[in-house]
């Protein structure tokens, strides 16, 4: 089959399911829209009455939301590297694969950073952070990391579009605005040596500065908590552990991600099984490491045998406290994933979307972990203190804006499949033949609207 015969088909698949919603979508858009709600009206009662109506308190100054907020910008990096690497390697499996990567890093580096927010007590002092912050603090290298990855992502992620856009602008379809919008992003792009040159060389560029950001930002975020003097936090590993646990938990994200697109939008003939499992083994060489780190990183705080470690390891085998969660992050999280990927008899599209699913709800776990028990731990020892401030317990309120957060996430995911096909139409390899493709696309056009100009001319004269 022709380039532009499967790209026209491509297009044409595309192009309903950008345009309509179908009953079970508009279901889920009403459960994701009431949960945003939910989380809006959480936001005003903790503006108006203050962080007394969530859990934190003078121990535990970080709860959830930094939990959150490490959770969301670490499944970016998986999308940031799988891409950048997929890309730069010419995979041949990569393009159903690369967009919804490159999606999930922009739009999980959006949401992070406002859980951030929320944790603050004055946000009218947000603006302190850029005219009095400090080189020497951790926190302004996250803030400039942060900002110069998401710049570089959505630059990216708008690079590998070009090409898409300037064959949507032609595309005919019931609203006039799309294709003043697609014409407008297509940049002027018509296909010459010149333009593809340099669109491909720019791509090479982004996507080999895309992978040494990813790891640059999340190492400054963990090294936030191991330049600090908590048992626990500090640790010379934590940042290459940080990383490895970031596409751990990403490349879950990116699977499920691709699990759902394929199923509600048909795309069984574009993500195949083939896409499952290579990025299971991905998963599976990634969970191993992670189990590696995890184990190096207890190991030495309990063989070190220090006061304050061993009172937080304490915590955490206790059945009392967080014995369940840690068995959950640290070995279910671990070996069932494993398990499943590495046994071919389990390994099936469903079954390695499941072991993604246990490690992205443990890599939550974990993060959790990371926060709560240490902060419960104070490096001076506390008499007469109410078990409230000691001990953390989310509130409701602090729940409400999670799942606020992770609705927001499927809702901006579902939008932008509506604005531009999860799968891209013109392949980087493929587009010497653009200009053929745009071409037949204009001369379809005209033989569609020739047709639908008969048939209204043939009704009018049966009406007669």
């Amino acid at each position: 089959m022709k380039l532009e015969q499967r790209s026209l088909k491509a297009l044409n698949a595309f192009a309903p399911q950008m345009e309509s919603v179908s009953k079970t979508g508009l279901f889920g858009l009403a459960i994701v829209i009431f949960l945003i709600i939910l989380g809006v009206y959480a936001l005003v009662i903790q503006i108006v009455k203050g962080h007394i109506v969530t859990g934190m308190r003078d121990n535990v100054v970080w709860g959830l939301y930094i939990a959150n907020f490490i959770f969301f910008i670490g499944i970016s990096y998986a999308g940031a590297l799988i891409s950048g690497i997929l890309h730069l390697l010419r995979v041949k499996w990569r393009a159903p694969v690369i967009r919804i990567a490159e999606s999930i890093t922009v739009i999980s580096t959006l949401i992070g950073p406002t859980y951030i927010l929320l944790c603050m007590g004055r946000l009218d002092r947000l603006h302190y952070l850029v005219i009095f912050g400090r080189i020497q603090s951790p926190i302004t290298w996250d803030i400039l990391a942060i900002t110069t990855y998401l710049v570089g992502s959505i630059i990216l992620l708008y690079l590998a579009m070009i090409r898409d856009f300037a064959v949507l602008k032609d595309y005919p379809f019931k609203n006039n605005w799309r294709n003043k919008i697609y014409k407008f992003l297509a940049a002027g792009f018509i296909d010459t040596t010149k333009q593809n040159r340099f669109l491909n060389r720019s791509l090479d560029i982004m996507s080999a500065l895309i992978i040494p950001l990813a790891i640059l930002v999340h190492s400054v975020l963990a090294w936030i908590f191991g330049m600090t003097l908590r048992p626990g936090w500090h640790s010379t590993i934590f940042a290459p552990y940080f990383v490895v646990a970031a596409v751990y938990s990403g490349t879950g994200v990116l699977i499920i991600a691709l699990w759902i697109f394929r199923k509600f939008y048909h795309l069984e003939s574009y993500i195949t099984k083939i896409h499952f499992n290579y990025l299971g083994i991905i998963l599976l060489v990634l969970g191993a490491l992670y189990g590696y780190f995890t184990f190096s990183e207890y190991l030495t705080s309990w063989y070190g045998s220090e006061t304050w470690d061993m009172e937080l390891l304490s915590k955490l085998f206790s059945a009392n406290e967080y014995w369940w969660w840690f068995f959950f992050a640290a070995f279910i999280g671990v070996i069932v994933p494993i398990v499943i990927i590495i046994v071919p008899k389990f390994r099936n599209i469903n079954s390695i979307t499941f072991a993604s699913l246990i490690a992205v709800l443990a890599l939550w776990v974990k993060r959790y972990l990371i926060i709560i028990p240490t902060l419960e731990t104070p490096l001076l020892p506390l008499q007469d203190m109410r078990a409230e401030y000691i001990h953390y317990t989310p509130t409701i309120i602090e729940w409400l804006l999670t799942f606020a957060g992770i609705a927001m996430f499927c809702l901006l995911f579902f939008l932008f499949s509506k604005f531009v096909p999860l799968i891209p139409i013109v392949r980087e390899d493929e587009s010497k033949n653009y200009a053929q493709l745009r071409k037949t696309v204009i001369e379809r056009n005209i033989k569609r609207k020739i047709m639908e100009a008969k048939k209204k001319e043939a009704k009018k004269i049966e009406n007669l």
